[in-house]
C-alpha cells in the first residue's frame, strides 16, 4: 500500500507541476499532466508503474470528469440555438467520423465491415468527433464577442456534439464486443436514453425537493456523486452503454438544479486535486513510444490535419447551410476544431476495450496540442477582419 501512496504523491506533484508549465506557454493543462505521466511512467524515467489502482481510479476520474461535463451543461443556452446549433453539431460528428476512418484505410488498407479492423477505423474517427471548446471560449470571452451569435452558435453546438460523439462511442464499442446485434446494440442505447428520461424525470423532482429543503449543504453533492456512480454502473452493466455515457447523463440531469454549481464546485475539488491528475497522468503513463517510428509519426501529421480539416468542412459548410454568412460560417468551423478532454476519455475507452493501440495516443495528443494552439490564432485574425457585433441568437 505505501507504493501506492508513493506513486500518488509523484504523480500529483508532477501533473501539477508540468500543468502550470503547459499553461504558462499558452497550452492546454491537461496537455503538461499527459507529459508528465510520460516522463514519470515507463517510457522515459520509469519511477512510476501502471497498476491496476491507478487504472481504477483513473477510471473514476474519467466519470467524473464527465459527470462535470454534464452539470456545465446549460440548458437555456442549448434550446435557444436548438436547431441550427443541432444541424452543425450533426455535421460536426459525421464529416469527421467519415473522414477519420476511410483516412485510417488509407493508410493500413481497406478491409470489409464488419472485420476488427473495420472497427479500429471507424474508432479512429470516432476520436475526430469530439470537440473541446475551453480554448475557444478563453479566446472569445477575451475578445468580447463570446455572448455574439457565433459565440452562441459554437458553444452550443460543441454541447450537443459531446452527446452525439458519446452516443456514436457507445454504438461502435457495442458493435466491437460482438456479444450482440446491429439492432440490438442500437435497441439497448435507446432503451437507455427512455431509461434515462424517466430516471432523470424522478431524479430532477427529488433532489429539486431536496435543494429547496437543505439549499446549500453538503449532503446534495454527496447525493449527487452517488447518484453518478450509480448511473455509470446501470449503464454498463445492464444496457451495456459506456459508463461514461451514464455519469454524462447524470450531470444534464441535475444541471439545472438550484445547487447545480455548487454540485460542480464540489466535484472539482476532486477532479483538480486527486481524480483528474491521475487520469490524465494514466494517458502519458499508458503510451507506448517504443513503437514509435517515421510511419505512426507520417500517421499523426495526416491525422491532426484530418482533424482539423474535417471540422471546419463539416460546421463550416452546415452553418452556412443555415444562412449564416461566409465568414460566420468559417469562423464556427475554425471555433469548432478544437481537441481536449473528451478526446482524451474517448481514447482511455478505445484503449479499455481493445480498439486503439497506445502507440496512437501520440496522434491524439498531437492533435489536442495543435487545435489548442491554432484554434486562437485563427479566431484573433478572422475577427479582426470580419467583427461580430450581433446579440446573442434568440
Amino acid at each position: 500500500m505505501y507504493t501506492v501512496c508513493r506513486d500518488l504523491a509523484i504523480i500529483i506533484v508532477a501533473a501539477k507541476i508540468f500543468g502550470i508549465i503547459a499553461r504558462k506557454l499558452k497550452a492546454p493543462q491537461v496537455v503538461g499532466e499527459i507529459v508528465a505521466g510520460l516522463l514519470i511512467g515507463p517510457c522515459v524515467l520509469g519511477i512510476v508503474q501502471n497498476s491496476d489502482f491507478l487504472s481504477a481510479m483513473a477510471e473514476v476520474g474519467v466519470i467524473l470528469l464527465m459527470f462535470s461535463a454534464g452539470l456545465g451543461t446549460n440548458l437555456k443556452d442549448l434550446l435557444k440555438t436548438g436547431p441550427l446549433a443541432l444541424l452543425i453539431a450533426c455535421a460536426g460528428v459525421l464529416i469527421p467520423l467519415i473522414c477519420g476512418a476511410i483516412y485510417y484505410q488509407c493508410c493500413y488498407g481497406f478491409v470489409p465491415f464488419g472485420s476488427d479492423e473495420f472497427y479500429r477505423a471507424l474508432f479512429i474517427g470516432t476520436i475526430l468527433t469530439a470537440t473541446s471548446v475551453s480554448i475557444t471560449v478563453e479566446t472569445l470571452r477575451e475578445l468580447g464577442y463570446l455572448k455574439g451569435k457565433v459565440g452562441t452558435t459554437i458553444l452550443s453546438a460543441a454541447i450537443i456534439d459531446d452527446i452525439i460523439g458519446i452516443v456514436v462511442l457507445t454504438v461502435v464499442i457495442g458493435f466491437k464486443s460482438g456479444t450482440s446485434s446491429s439492432a440490438q446494440v442500437i435497441l439497448k442505447t435507446l432503451l437507455f436514453f427512455v431509461f434515462a428520461g424517466i430516471v432523470g424525470f424522478i431524479a430532477y423532482k427529488v433532489f429539486k425537493f431536496i435543494d429547496k429543503r437543505y439549499a446549500h449543504t453538503r449532503r446534495i453533492p454527496i447525493l449527487s456523486l452517488a447518484f453518478c456512480l450509480g448511473m455509470a454502473y446501470v449503464s454498463e452493466r445492464y444496457f451495456g452503454v459506456a459508463d461514461i455515457t451514464g455519469a454524462y447523463a447524470a450531470g444534464i440531469i441535475l444541471c439545472n438544479i438550484q445547487d447545480s454549481s455548487y454540485v460542480a464546485n464540489k466535484m472539482d475539488i476532486n477532479s483538480y486535486m486527486l481524480f483528474g491528475p491521475v487520469f490524465f497522468a494514466s494517458i502519458g503513463l499508458k503510451t507506448d513510444i517504443s513503437a514509435l517510428n517515421v510511419n505512426i509519426l507520417l500517421f499523426s501529421v495526416g491525422f491532426v490535419l484530418v482533424g482539423l480539416i474535417s471540422k471546419i468542412v463539416g460546421c463550416g459548410l452546415m452553418a452556412k447551410l443555415c444562412r449564416f454568412k461566409w465568414s460566420e460560417s468559417f469562423k464556427i468551423g475554425v471555433g469548432m476544431m478544437t481537441r481536449g478532454e473528451v478526446a482524451l476519455i474517448v481514447s482511455q475507452k478505445g484503449l479499455a476495450v481493445g480498439l486503439l493501440d497506445p502507440v496512437y495516443f501520440t496522434s491524439v495528443i498531437l492533435l489536442i496540442i495543435v487545435s489548442s494552439i491554432l484554434t486562437p490564432i485563427f479566431l484573433k485574425i478572422l475577427f479582426s477582419k470580419f467583427p461580430d457585433n450581433s446579440l446573442p441568437s434568440v
